[in-house]
């Protein structure tokens, strides 16, 4: 016991203790960096390589696409409005026809009355248009607000 004792605090002893320590050392270090390492391997790579040229190589045909599909809605809602005014116009133009109507509206529009008539027109005196001092501040244009305000400043001094 006295030797494994000796053996133990002698400089070859310490000396191996030493280097196993270090080289444990070491390899712990060398599985931590390769652990650090980027997990990204040459395949992954490539892959995302070739994933991201697919992305980049569909977003333009993609995107006619979709305006396209959008411009065609477009169009086929103009096209159902231009359906349903060509039939309104056809109505119009069904009711223009008939005698009656055409000359209710003539003598409305025009003012026309037939022989024997006696034709007046009312004029509302209110509808008569508001003067510029009437209007309000939203209905004037902008310069009048503007030197609205500058009087109002100048009179609030006095």
């Amino acid at each position: 016991m006295a030797v494994k004792d000796r053996d133990r605090f002698s400089t070859a002893t310490r000396i191996r203790l030493l280097g196993e320590q270090t080289a444990a050392r070491v390899y712990r270090s060398q599985t931590k960096r390769q652990a650090r390492r980027s997990r990204l391997t040459g395949r992954a790579a490539l892959l995302a390589l070739v994933m991201c040229s697919l992305i980049v190589a569909l977003a333009y045909p993609m995107r006619a696409y979709v305006s396209q599909r959008a411009e065609i809605e477009d169009l086929r809602r103009e096209q159902q409005q231009a359906r349903q005014r060509v039939e309104r116009l056809r109505d119009l133009k069904a009711r223009w026809q008939d005698d009656a109507y055409a000359e209710q509206r003539i003598r409305q529009r025009l003012h026309y009355v037939m022989p024997g008539e006696t034709g007046f027109i009312v004029v509302d005196p209110h509808a008569a248009k508001p003067s510029r001092t009437d209007l309000g501040a939203a209905d004037r244009p902008w310069y009048s607000n503007v030197w609205d305000g500058v009087d109002k400043a100048d009179a609030s001094d006095r």
